[in-house]
């Protein structure tokens, strides 16, 4: 079966994102399109690079996710370090871990640029927040007077994961001079799922994104960060619930994270296991009951 792929942001709960592309490769499924927004993006870039389930989970066991949180001077200095890296960076950790871990393994499947990929094979969101744009990328570089060849999928995913005051903006300095700040693809669309829609589409576009009834926000706000994360919460789901009616619920395969948050990078094994597997169970639950051709007759059926 062809079809594409959309996957959501969700930080260090990404890996549920594993076990579902292995429940995908068991039914043959052929990925043409795929998409992501921040960790959504580190899986669809490697997959679009022809990375299979099982090296993306021996690679994740490798990597050392507390290094994602790039230690600074600054956020080295007790109590006040944080403060200090928001007030002179914009952020308190680099980012730029994410970045090498996944330049070395593009390279090994022979991509570094967006022009090693077959056109149209990859797209990643990030926000432009100096021009207040949402990025699609590589289909946005135009803007930049820039091409796909001057753009490694690798900095682009790291733009798309960079969470905005926990790290340091990606400075994008363009060929024209012009300086942007870029962040993650979240803060505009977490779940991209409208990407790849067509009038008549000639295969499913399938959506993978973490259970969420609603959004979570406290109705008392006492101070400043809990305004901060409730702003924060209402900007990563708000905008893409307008996209969920429920022709898009019927695509979307939806993968219960438990308690772990998106910042949550020191995992124990079991919390590991226990995305793989929730990614894993929920994708082949869907599948059992997926009809693309019943899909399309409710489709048409609701346009007259």
């Amino acid at each position: 079966m062809k079809a594409d792929a959309v996957f959501e942001g969700g930080g260090a709960r990404g890996i549920a994102f594993v076990g579902a592309i292995q429940a995908m490769e068991e039914e043959q499924v052929e990925w043409q399109r795929i998409a992501g927004t921040s960790a959504g993006a580190v899986i669809a870039a490697l997959l679009a690079s022809g990375y299979k389930s099982y090296e993306i989970r021996n690679h994740l066991k490798e990597l050392d996710f507390s290094k994602l949180r790039g230690r600074t001077i600054l956020n080295r200095i007790p109590i006040f370090g944080s403060l200090l890296g928001l007030v002179f960076n914009l952020g308190i950790y680099k980012n730029d871990y994410l970045e090498t871990w996944m330049d070395s393994l593009l390279l090994e499947k022979g991509i570094k640029t967006f022009a090693d990929l077959p056109e149209g094979k990859l797209k990643i969101i990030a926000s432009d927040v100096s021009n207040g744009q949402m990025l699609i990328l590589p289909d946005d570089l135009d803007r930049y007077r820039e091409t796909p060849a001057d753009l490694k999928v690798s900095t682009a995913v790291m733009m798309s994961a960079s969470l905005p005051f926990f790290y340091r903006p990606v400075i994008w300095k363009s060929k024209d001079r012009n300086k942007s700040y870029i962040l993650d693809g979240g803060l505009l669309s977490n779940f991209p799922i409208w990407l790849f829609d067509t009038d008549n589409p000639r295969f499913p576009t399938f959506g993978f994104r973490f259970v969420k009834d609603k959004v979570n926000i406290n109705a008392v706000i006492p101070t400043p960060l809990h305004l901060f994360k409730n702003i924060f919460k209402t900007m990563l789901q708000a905008h893409d619930l307008r996209h969920l009616n429920e022709e898009t619920n019927e695509r979307t395969i939806k993968i219960p994270s438990g308690n772990i948050n998106t910042t949550d990078f020191e995992l124990n094994e079991a919390e590991i296991d226990f995305l793989y597997k929730s990614g894993y169970t929920s994708t082949k639950n869907f599948l059992a009951k997926w009809d693309f051709e019943q899909h399309k007759i409710k489709r048409m059926q609701k346009e007259q």
